[in-house]
């Protein structure tokens, strides 16, 4: 979702950066790269580690509790214009043809974002952080995504534009359209700078090549 489908990866940033400051501990945009498709709780585990800082578990409830009702507070305003280029004309272009639809995220506010973008209904299947119990670069997120839909992993395409969710893929024995820089996405099958003109007509000439 976030960083595919719509750009959260801001507001993830400000929620982090101001927990961390509330710790005394450094937090810039390249630390937060490194957070991309990871679960809170891993999150928070790096930033700790980061500022050699050691909690307790009660401790650390108490703190990504905090930092979900910042970021909630963020996305209060997020709608369908923040949806990111190409992404719902893919979409409705995948539920005309009758293409099985699957969210994987690490996210546990995706049913909640995916409805406030208005696309909750374009999706057969949902996989999120209130689900799985190993975040990416675990492929567990998308193997549960498979399952669901009743298919195998070869015959599912997984977009991604983070490290851990293309090796997340290609762990889990799924072709992989990275979404972002090639030199970074470089496991992908594919890598593409962003979803304009994706259609599934494109999807399956880019996979025939």
């Amino acid at each position: 979702m976030d960083g595919v489908i719509v750009d959260t990866a801001k507001y993830h940033f400000l929620a982090w950066q101001r927990l961390a400051d509330s710790l005394s501990i450094e937090f810039t945009h390249e630390h937060n790269e490194q957070l991309k498709g990871v679960s809170r709780v891993d999150s928070l585990e790096r930033i700790l580690q980061w500022g050699n800082l050691v909690l307790n578990n009660a401790k650390k409830v108490e703190l990504m509790d905090l930092k979900n009702k910042w970021y909630l507070e963020y996305v209060e305003g997020v709608n369908p214009n923040e949806m990111l280029p190409g992404a719902h004309d893919l979409l409705l272009d995948l539920k005309k043809n009758g293409v099985k639809i699957g969210l994987g995220s690490s996210s546990k506010n995706s049913v909640m974002i995916l409805e406030k973008l208005g696309i909750f209904s374009l999706f057969d299947v949902v996989i999120d952080g209130t689900i799985i119990h190993m975040s990416k670069p675990h492929p567990e997120v998308f193997l549960r995504g498979a399952s669901a839909l009743q298919l195998q992993p070869v015959d599912c395409v997984v977009f991604e534009d983070a490290i851990s969710g293309v090796q997340a893929a290609v762990d889990g024995g799924f072709r992989c359209i990275g979404i972002g820089d090639p030199s970074v996405l470089g496991q992908a099958t594919v890598v593409v700078s962003d979803l304009r003109g994706m259609s599934l007509a494109q999807l399956q000439s880019i996979l025939k090549q």
